[in-house]
């Protein structure tokens, strides 16, 4: 298995979640996500707008998010 990401670059964060069907709404303090799914409902996504992600943080926002840590890994090892 994968190692997780302890110190993950926003950016790339971003451009995973980006791959996995979300898209940015909103960008301030906090960014704001949302991925329209095939049955007709949105899943949101919120995190804190920092330059690095710390794993737990990655892994509570994945948690909320509904997003295995198998199909993150290999987005995130993608972007």
């Amino acid at each position: 298995m994968a190692k997780f990401p302890a110190d993950a670059p926003l950016r790339k964060v971003i451009k995973a979640l980006g791959s996995l069907g979300f898209r940015l709404v909103r960008e301030g303090n906090h960014i704001a996500m949302v991925r329209e799914n095939s049955d007709g409902t949105r899943t949101p996504l919120t995190m804190p707008n920092h330059r690095r992600r710390k794993g737990s943080t990655l892994r509570t926002i994945l948690t909320q998010a509904g997003i295995s840590r198998e199909e993150f890994l290999e987005a995130y090892r993608d972007a």
